[in-house]
């Protein structure tokens, strides 16, 4: 199988509807396909960490099952299930953070005003957040543009701040899923406020195009366009700056299989998975054909 140098792939966040992204992943690895970087947003960290140390495969539908025992004990919420997730589900540190694994990539977004450090880390965090889903249906991204700033952490950076090593693993995977209007538990990487990717980056495709990455395969979850973030103002192209990217998206919306955001059944987590997996060796096969 063909192993293309400076590949990366890029993971979209989407809660429970992440099944997809992970089933995708889990047929990539299946057929030998090892990128160069992995790079996550949100509720496709820990399935993509697994993947960027060639093992998607062995954390499987079981990861999503095991989150959906949790949430539907008494008094869980989502930041519970999160972080309960990142303890239990992470992948051996010792194998994240070798030499020789890819790069791995972890997508959130940075509190830069006091302003916004008071709403997003108090509780008038969940009214903010619910103001900000209106405001995304209406594709004002005003807010964010002033208080938000997406931020890149990564397994090679240069730069000790935006370093993701083991010291700030648990942090920057927590802080990149924290939903404002729905997570109660406030996110802190070195004691900087953040919150979920999603807000600046639903999926870091385009930002690996800048980094130097020279093909891209994006995963999106839900079917028609993928938007650089949720507020839908900037489609991802197919192609960015000379660069092709691949998307890689399931044919109908999760939900039709029992799975949204924050709700799932058994079935619809094994039948999203499955859909992934299609979908992954569908795409392997027009690809390897043209390459």
């Amino acid at each position: 199988m063909k192993n293309t140098q400076k590949l990366a792939i890029a993971c979209s966040s989407g809660s429970f509807k992440g099944a997809f992204t992970h089933g995708v992943l889990s047929a990539l690895e299946s057929a030998g396909i090892r990128a160069d970087a992995y790079a996550a947003a949100s509720s496709s960290v820990i399935p993509t960490a697994w993947a960027t140390i060639g093992k998607a495969t062995d954390l499987g539908v079981d990861y999503w099952l095991a989150g959906l025992k949790v949430i539907k004990q008494p008094d869980v919420g989502m930041s519970q299930l999160a972080l309960g997730g990142i303890a239990h589900f992470s992948p051996l540190k010792e194998l994240l953070f070798a030499a020789q694994t890819p790069e791995y990539f972890v997508a959130t977004s940075a509190v830069i005003t006091p302003e916004a450090t008071n709403e997003t880390q108090t509780e008038k965090a969940r009214r903010l957040g619910r103001r900000l889903l209106v405001s995304a249906s209406k594709g004002d991204r005003s807010w964010v543009n002033e208080h938000l700033q997406a931020v890149l952490f990564s397994t090679n950076n240069l730069k000790d701040e935006l370093r993701l090593d083991t010291s700030n693993f648990e942090e920057v995977a927590y802080a990149s899923s924290r939903m404002l209007h729905a997570w109660d538990v406030p996110a802190w990487i070195g004691g900087k406020p953040y919150v979920d990717a999603s807000y600046t980056c639903l999926c870091p495709a385009i930002e690996m195009v800048e980094l130097g990455y020279t093909e891209a395969i994006a995963i999106a979850n839900e079917p028609g366009t993928l938007y650089r973030d949720m507020f839908q103002l900037q489609p991802i192209p197919e192609n960015y700056k000379g660069v092709d990217i691949h998307i890689i998206k399931p044919d109908v919306d999760p939900q039709e299989f029992g799975v949204s955001f924050t709700d799932a059944t058994v079935e619809g987590f094994c039948a999203v998975y499955q859909h992934g997996k299609d979908k992954g060796q569908e795409f392997i096969a027009r690809w390897t054909a043209t390459n």
